[in-house]
């Protein structure tokens, strides 16, 4: 699945899991700062940059993270407040394989489509899937300006198969339209999730496709042209594992496949991705493949000629029909009345050197536009 949403509870589970995140993120990242803020809440916040711990809890709460305001009445008998909601985008399994196979250059590339693809599918949740409560119990249902986000980005599976995605955690906390703060409605979340991984996964494609690589667009996905289903296959033993306890237990439908995931979960291992490149070259060497660096992006005149025939493919072709103009844009239509009179006045001498004379198509098509004026 290429988009999944699930709840994070109260504060306290929620805290447990961003050590999750920041850890898996750190030791993926070489070190570097765990996650990003994102969505128009952050920008209301002024928060930017790295997320800290103290940032996340505060945020969990209801409290502004840098001046500790509570922005969030907290409610129910037990006055608490839900802390949010993860939603996990992942990439095609072709695409996180062609990542980890790649030199650091062309992995940079794949990362930086992905993060753009994550941005660009949040966008629309902020724009069409945000509810804000308000009032006693919240009963009072309004949209939001946007929404509060920490976004952090894995590279590997729990399995230590190469696994690009990214956990766009959003806080049970929005802005309303006229700057004040409350808590959000979730339902229209959950009926957005599927529209949320579609949008990722076009903007996906498309950004791979600007940074140049072939893909191969299926009825409802896509994937890597130069990654072989074998190799793919392989790289899924997160997968083969879920479809293997499936089969054992018997589950056949969407709840027994999260029983079986549930069932063949693992501890995920600290392990430092730069030492997981060698492995995974080896891997796949011991398979049988190895990436060719030429194989993996079109040659730029291949672009440009794939660019060119969609363009074609778009633009309506040049015939008689096509020369049909409204009725009242009558300087339109003069125009090309004169363009073509020009031209067929240009030959309507004798033909030189054997060439024959256009005259019969072009007045035809003089014929044509002044038929369309009458009308």
């Amino acid at each position: 699945m290429v988009a999944t949403i699930s709840a994070r509870g109260g504060a306290k589970s929620a805290l447990a899991y961003y050590a999750h995140l920041s850890a898996d993120n750190y030791y993926t990242r070489d070190g570097e700062p765990p996650g990003r803020w994102a969505g128009e809440g952050a920008e209301r916040l002024s928060l930017e940059g790295p997320v800290t711990r103290a940032e996340f809890e505060a945020a969990l709460t209801g409290l502004d993270p840098k001046t500790q305001a509570r922005l969030a009445a907290l409610g129910g008998r037990n006055k608490t407040h839900s802390a949010g909601w993860d939603i996990t985008f992942s990439a095609p399994k072709s695409v996180s394989v062609m990542w980890a196979l790649s030199e650091k250059e062309t992995r940079e590339r794949i990362e930086k489509a992905h993060v753009k693809a994550v941005l660009k599918a949040t966008k629309p949740l902020e724009q069409t899937s945000a509810w804000a409560r308000r009032g006693k119990g919240g009963r009072v249902k309004e949209r939001t300006a946007g929404l509060l986000m920490a976004q952090f980005d894995h590279q590997t599976s729990r399995d230590l198969d190469p696994q690009l995605h990214t956990h766009s955690f959003i806080f049970n906390l929005a802005p309303r339209k006229d700057g004040t703060w409350g808590a959000i409605l979730s339902r229209e979340l959950y009926k957005a999730q599927k529209q949320a991984g579609l949008n990722y996964r076009n903007e996906l494609a498309a950004e791979l496709e600007k940074e140049g690589f072939v893909i191969e667009r299926t009825a409802d996905n896509f994937r890597m042209r130069a990654i072989p289903e074998r190799i793919e296959k392989a790289f899924s033993k997160r997968r083969q594992a879920i479809e293997k306890a499936a089969k054992t237990f018997g589950y056949d439908n969407a709840k027994g496949m999260e029983l079986a995931s549930l069932r063949t979960r693992q501890h995920k291992q600290k392990t430092e991705t730069r030492e997981l490149y060698g492995r995974w070259k080896s891997e796949a060497k011991a398979l049988g493949f190895e990436l060719k660096q030429e194989n993996m992006r079109a040659p730029a005149a291949r672009i440009s000629r794939e660019m060119s025939a969609r363009t074609a493919a778009k633009t309506p072709s040049i015939s008689a029909k096509n020369y049909r103009v409204p009725r009242n844009n009558l300087s339109q239509i003069n125009a090309k009345i004169a363009h073509i009179a020009r031209v067929i006045s240009r030959f309507s001498g004798p033909a030189q050197h054997g060439a024959s004379s256009p005259g019969p198509r072009l007045q035809q098509r003089k014929r044509l536009l002044e038929r369309d004026y009458e009308r």
